[in-house]
């Protein structure tokens, strides 16, 4: 017993020697804050729209001969989409050059008459209600001739709406009418429709709340928007591909909508190879404004706890402290802070779930400081 009581003290005598037991630091990886300029973009689910909308109507009557395009496919200016039976158009234009020969003919008699009385009239060898007369039948002949000119334009006009073209370049849509359909002016004149595309519009809206925010942040010099709100338009596809071609904002409604307290905008943008569908929703991101002296810190660093968001800093002691932080908007894989964080202050972005107040810790990797 003595000799186990003896072997006891020894043993806590020496383990008073050795003191306490340190614990290592914890490696993590931090980055340094510094307060840069970033964009500031804005993102929205826009559709693409015709820019400009065509209704091809009959304006003659007649049976449909041909429909000379491809439905649904490209039509250039110019192109002959539709033909109506031309003959009756034919033969009224025939009708109406042969009346205007007759007028003429008659007018050059009433010319030749007149001619002949005025030497006699001179002589008083007619009357002056025979001269009048013959003054009276040339003027009419003459106003029979401008009639008569005037029915042949029309006929020729008429004839010229059997041959229907596009008269502008667009996607055609499909032809409301089927060879040997009797066609005709009026409510039912509906050939096809022809979709400007090149221009093309894309339409989006955009929240009072997004409108409210950007304009209190400029306020507090937190954001500079761009002069008269001249941004930048870029249309991205469904699949991350991007039409190539950017464009500007061309239409601002003037008033919200009341059911979904939205302000309607339009951008129209270059589509020269119709790679932009009307109908086709995309995402639109409108660039050009920035965010002067932003502070970012990786969305990795941020923490939510029951009191908001913060992040663990390390201090001169090379301690990690909990740091309440209020978050604004994301920037790629990046939080804006917009209060909590300055410059200087080194946030842990990577084994933030091995620390607590008061860690020790040593940074093993620094994060890149520019996203």
């Amino acid at each position: 017993m003595k000799v186990y009581l003896v072997a006891i003290c020894l043993l806590c005598f020496s383990c008073s020697k050795k003191g306490p037991v340190q614990t290592p630091a914890v490696p993590v990886t931090a980055i340094q804050v510094k307060p840069q300029t970033i964009p500031a973009n804005f993102e929205y689910v826009g559709v693409g729209k015709s820019s400009h909308i065509v209704e091809l109507r009959a304006r003659v009557e007649g049976y449909l001969e041909a429909i000379d395009y491809t439905e649904g496919g490209l039509v250039r200016a110019g192109d002959l989409m539709f033909v109506v039976d031309q003959r009756p158009f034919i033969a009224a234009l025939e009708m109406a050059q042969g009346e205007l020969l007759r007028q003429q003919a008659i007018l050059w008699n009433a010319q030749q008459t007149k001619n002949r009385m005025v030497p006699l009239y001179k002589e008083d060898a007619v009357s002056q209600k025979d001269m009048d007369d013959a003054i009276a039948s040339e003027l009419a002949a003459e106003a029979d001739v401008v009639t008569a000119k005037a029915n042949v334009e029309k006929a020729k006009i008429n004839l010229s709406y059997t041959s229907i073209q596009a008269p502008v370049t667009g996607m055609a849509s499909d032809a409301k009418f089927r060879e040997g359909a009797l066609i005709s002016p009026g409510p039912d004149s509906l050939l096809t429709d022809i979709y400007v595309i090149d221009p093309i519009w894309v339409y989006f809206s955009v929240s009072t709340g997004d409108i409210l925010k950007a304009r209190d942040e400029a306020a507090k010099g937190l954001m500079q928007l761009p002069k008269d709100s001249n941004f930048d338009i870029q249309v991205i596809f469904a699949d991350g591909s991007s039409l190539p071609a950017t464009g500007k904002i061309d239409f601002t409604a003037p008033s919200l909508q009341q059911s979904t307290g939205t302000m309607m905008v339009r951008t129209v943008l270059p589509n020269p190879e119709g790679l932009l569908k009307p109908g086709e929703f995309v995402r639109v991101v409108l660039k050009g404004a920035i965010r002067p002296n932003a502070v970012i810190v990786p969305q990795t660093a941020m923490m939510q706890g029951m009191n908001g968001m913060f992040v663990w800093v390390i201090d001169e002691q090379s301690q990690a402290q909990m740091r309440p932080i209020v978050p604004g908007d994301w920037y790629k894989d990046y939080w804006i802070i917009q209060s909590g964080l300055k410059k200087g202050d080194i946030v842990i972005t990577q084994g933030v779930n091995k620390v607590q107040n008061s860690t020790l810790v040593t940074v093993k990797n620094w994060a890149p400081e520019n996203p």
